[in-house]
């Protein structure tokens, strides 16, 4: 049960984290799988790339497809929409910290 409502709590700051990103410059899906797991979250392809889908269907994400090396490789960039929500995460999350930081 703890798992599962962590994994859901975790969903969140995962897809703020693919926004931060996003935000510096394009992002593809096996980079932002090895971005991730540096900072503990271990997830599979199987679940970073609907939330990558999810995040272009809410139009937060717009994907470009570029072929890298006979390759096609799905480039994620933010959206104006999703600069939005970054920032208003961001002032959530912050004061969200400054209340429970002990």
């Amino acid at each position: 049960m703890e798992n599962k409502i962590l994994r859901k709590l975790f969903l969140g700051f995962i897809q703020i984290h693919i926004l931060h990103h996003a935000n510096k410059e394009p992002i593809y899906g096996s980079w932002m799988l090895q971005e991730l797991r540096e900072h503990s979250y271990n997830i599979s392809p199987g679940t970073l790339y609907p939330i990558l889908h999810n995040m272009e269907v809410d139009q937060l994400l717009e994907k470009e497809e570029v072929n890298v090396n006979g390759k096609i490789r799905k480039y994620y960039r933010i959206t104006d929409k999703g600069k939005y929500v970054l920032n208003e995460a961001r002032k959530k999350a912050y004061e969200l910290f400054n209340e429970i930081k002990e």
